[in-house]
């Protein structure tokens, strides 16, 4: 265990003050993190290797970055003395703005991806879009009720499901997405079906306002896949469910550049993880299917229910 001494010590440096402010509010590379506090890499990653070495941080590889956050298990009085220290820092004002363009810059990148695929994406091959999939579950969870499909895409699924819900929101960041799925449901007639242009992290949807919310191969798109599942379950009524369909975890690390994938897939605990710490109840994780050729997708439908009382 870090002694208070040495950490007490660590916390004194505003530069590595600034450092625990944004990585309390989103995992961060060290190249974002240059752009933000504009200061050299050398510098940074020094900064960030003796908060490591003091178990204040944690870190994850993706690719070719690795990420860093606040420690997990990091509370206490050194959570609040890096709360309180937002106030008495200057910088802290502007490192939280640049993080704000950090944010829209991941979701331009996903944004720009998907505009270029509109019109084609559903004779496109999407790794975990696969029928058998979807099957199971439509017939797990279609009925007349109110739908939200987040990072709908197309909204392909969502049309699917039109034909026996009372009503369907589709919600993609991609403009173009959502100006050719609103065109695609005037032509079939879904006139129970509404596109609108947002973010599944926050999705523009009334609290407890609807009955199902499906994340249909769009988690691994999250730049805060955990946030998004807190933002499904908030806009679920109580009773209401959630169903995710994503890759399993693989290490097919092309995805990222061919897909723009921020995250190779989720492992069935991680979104037992997710589920749970957001407030789900009567959690089911299963695979549902795979794919005979290389690279191997798998893809996991994991469920659950928001409480009643919730």
């Amino acid at each position: 265990m870090v002694s208070i001494v040495k950490s007490l010590k660590l916390l004194a440096d505003p530069t590595r003050l600034r450092l625990l402010l944004l990585l309390k509010e989103e995992e961060l590379s060290v190249v974002e993190i240059q752009e933000i506090l504009g200061m050299g890499q050398s510098r940074i990653s020094s900064h960030l290797a003796q908060l490591k070495a003091a178990k204040l941080l944690r870190d994850r590889r993706a690719g070719k970055n690795i990420y860093y956050g606040l420690a997990d298990e990091h509370d206490g009085p050194f959570a609040e003395i890096i709360r309180a220290s937002a106030a008495e820092i200057p910088e802290a004002k502007h490192d939280r703005a640049a993080l704000k363009l950090i944010r829209h810059k991941r979701q331009d990148k996903a944004r720009e991806y998907f505009n270029k695929l509109a019109g084609k994406f559903g004779r496109s091959y999407c790794p975990g879009r696969s029928w058998k999939g979807f099957a199971h579950m439509l017939l797990a969870l279609a009925g007349p009720i109110t739908v939200a499909d987040l990072g709908a895409g197309e909204g392909t699924l969502s049309q699917f499901l039109a034909r026996h819900a009372r009503q369907v929101i589709a919600v993609d960041n991609s403009e173009k997405m959502v100006e050719f799925g609103s065109d695609l449901a005037r032509e079939h007639g879904f006139q129970n079906m509404e596109y609108r242009l947002g973010d599944i992290e926050e999705p523009p949807i009334d609290d407890q306002s609807v009955d199902l919310a499906l994340l249909s191969q769009a988690l691994h798109h999250a730049s805060n896949p955990a946030r998004a599942v807190a933002a499904a379950f908030r806009i679920l009524k109580p009773g209401g469910r959630i169903a995710i369909l994503d890759l399993l975890a693989h290490h097919f690390d092309s995805a990222r550049e061919l897909y723009a994938d921020l995250w190779l897939g989720f492992t069935e605990v991680q979104l037992d993880q997710m589920l749970r710490e957001a407030g789900f109840c009567g959690i089911e994780i299963a695979v549902v299917d795979r794919e005979t050729e290389s690279p191997h997708f798998q893809t996991v439908l994991a469920t659950g229910v928001r409480p009643p009382s919730a």
